[in-house]
């Protein structure tokens, strides 16, 4: 007879003292805190952040490296493995898989095409798309990466980040052009985040290409730095557009959040 998952999980809390349970809690925390930290950090980091010990924290980055999912520098600091790749791509996959029928309803109740984009690294990708039905439309291929300076879903990104962290950010990327109205400085670019957190929605403004405007809203408390979109010709997303679209993708991201959530993802 099956077991239940509950029932496994009290009987290996039972079986070890919840040992196995911790340190499984553990290294995942430390992934993350390698992730928050840019991917690669020193032991004396960890511990000062996490509040354990060296001695835990080296033995569950001996087992974290002899997995592949964490390697250890020249340097003996230690950074993301490669094998966290597969695992990352496959999860960007099913979260646009699962975001599909949220940006369908978005195309019906706005008739433009909908995306779904992520925060990786310093850049972003698409991970989602569903496109209009006009025959005037937009297409972005998923998986295609941009520099967030010039989209709208990197300004709805962005906009949860401090101001350093963003200034940081930037001069790794750099801010090149893409169009005229592209935003090209930190400081232009930081008075457009203030923007995005007194409107609540990010606009892409023929900044990354001529004749095309962009709407995005944050996907609030998404288990990875996420935005949804409507983006279509300048024309038909127009300031009195914006104002049907905006509550729209607003309730969209609310309800995705939330089915992520209920999803076990969060």
């Amino acid at each position: 007879m099956p077991t239940s998952s509950a029932s496994t999980t009290d009987s290996a809390k039972t079986a070890n003292g919840g040992g196995g349970v911790q340190s499984l809690e553990r290294a995942f925390d430390l992934l993350e805190r390698m992730a928050d930290a840019g991917g690669e950090v020193g032991l004396s980091e960890l511990s000062a952040s996490s509040g354990l010990p060296l001695p835990t924290i080296h033995r569950l980055m001996r087992t974290l490296v002899a997995c592949g999912y964490v390697r250890q520098q020249p340097n003996r600091r230690y950074a993301l493995g490669p094998r966290l790749i597969r695992l990352g791509e496959s999860s960007a996959r099913l979260l646009g898989t699962w975001a599909r029928p949220y940006l369908a309803r978005l195309v019906e109740e706005t008739g433009e095409t909908a995306n779904m984009a992520l925060l990786d690294g310093d850049e972003i990708v698409y991970v989602a798309q569903v496109p209009s039905k006009h025959s005037m439309r937009m297409f972005t291929e998923v998986g295609r990466r941009v520099l967030p300076h010039s989209t709208g879903v990197g300004k709805a990104l962005l906009a949860g980040f401090p101001d350093d962290e963003v200034r940081a950010l930037l001069a790794r990327t750099g801010m090149p052009a893409a169009t005229d109205k592209t935003i090209t400085t930190p400081e232009g670019f930081l008075a457009a985040l203030d923007d995005v957190r007194r409107l609540g929605y990010a606009v892409d403004d023929n900044e990354q290409e001529i004749g095309v405007r962009c709407l995005a809203v944050p996907v609030p408390d998404s288990p990875t730095t996420a935005a949804i979109s409507i983006s279509g010709p300048a024309g038909r997303v127009t300031e009195a557009a914006t104002e049907r679209i905006v509550p729209a993708l607003q309730q969209v991201a609310t309800e995705l959040s939330a089915a992520l959530a209920s999803s076990g993802t969060a």
